[in-house]
């Protein structure tokens, strides 16, 4: 098997997925700006692979070969659909597969998928059995978080641990504390030791609220976790991967232009098959941190389409 995250130095520097975020146009972006370790695509649901909507979906495991390595994050709770999908993702040439076992939106996890396994360990097993089956050469790692309703992580990580995936990504709240409290690092802390314990070689990777390549470096040694994956701190600073590219360092001309490329990208990538709106929630990665910032991302909030805004944004840097 090609074990990817093996061959990768530690403290390995994820990219967290992130739905309609982290598509391939932003992961280009980042790799621009500074390249983490290892990509995640948005996660998809194998229903939709394995169904006649799969041209509706697929676009969601898109990507381009600078954004290597790169792992495929899929969810549903149908080991059937499972079976179907992983193959058509295998043959994608991605580096490994993720299964969703932790994202806590309500309506996914009433369906008792994602962070909805915590309750039913023995169909998170029955799928992570399948998804090994279904695709033997390559990595089968996971994500989830530190309990349901309230911290479980012994019982629930240990249980995770026995699978032996190639690595657990581990958010460090429950799913009913969704984001609203700060994150339990302590907790991960807990679930190396419950790994180094057992001697498992499963990687365990810590998530929630890392806003800087610096601090994720010091967690990773305060915790002994084999990496770090940084999700919404991408926002604050899209060069934080960059080790040698400090933020005041950037001029509003830079962050200017590199908001043009990216608005250039999107529509050179998906034309009209995505919404022009999607666009907006990127403008304040890079209107920030300099006088008129606020004015312009103001204006910029008004146009409705690529031209309109890249014709005020040439303006603003002539």
């Amino acid at each position: 098997m090609n074990n990817i995250w093996t061959k990768l130095n530690k403290p390995i520097l994820v990219k967290a997925p992130m739905e309609n975020v982290t598509d391939t146009v932003f992961r280009q972006m980042i790799t621009n700006c500074g390249k983490p370790d290892l990509f995640f695509s948005e996660f998809i649901n194998c229903d939709g692979l394995a169904s006649i909507g799969l041209p509706h979906v697929i676009h969601l495991l898109k990507y381009t070969p600078q954004e290597k390595p790169i792992i495929a994050q899929i969810w549903g709770n149908n080991p059937e659909n499972y079976k179907i999908a992983i193959p058509i993702i295998t043959k994608m040439g991605f580096d490994g597969i993720d299964i969703n076992m932790g994202c806590p939106e309500r309506n996914v996890v009433a369906k008792g998928c994602c962070s909805g396994l915590i309750n039913n360990p023995i169909l998170a097993k029955k799928l992570y059995s399948i998804a090994k089956q279904s695709a033997p050469l390559l990595p089968i790692s996971i994500k989830t978080r530190i309990g349901y309703n309230r911290i479980n992580t012994s019982e629930w990580i240990g249980f995770l641990l026995e699978l032996k995936p190639a690595a657990i990504t581990i958010h460090a709240r429950t799913v009913k504390e969704m984001s609203k409290v700060p994150a339990h690092w302590d907790e991960i802390g807990v679930a190396v030791q419950i790994r180094n314990k057992m001697k498992s070689k499963t990687l365990i990777i810590g998530n929630g609220d890392v806003k800087s390549r610096q601090e994720a470096i010091q967690l990773s040694k305060t915790y002994g976790v084999d990496g770090v994956m940084i999700g919404r701190g991408i926002f604050q600073n899209i060069w934080l991967y960059d080790k040698n590219k400090q933020l005041d360092q950037i001029t509003p001309k830079e962050k200017i232009s590199l908001l043009i490329r990216h608005i250039l990208l999107f529509d050179k990538t998906w034309g009209g098959k995505k919404s022009y709106g999607i666009m907006k929630k990127f403008y304040k990665v890079y209107i920030n941190g300099f006088e008129q910032a606020n004015n312009i991302r103001t204006r910029l909030m008004e146009f409705k389409n690529a031209q309109e805004t890249l014709d005020f944004l040439n303006n603003c840097i002539c």
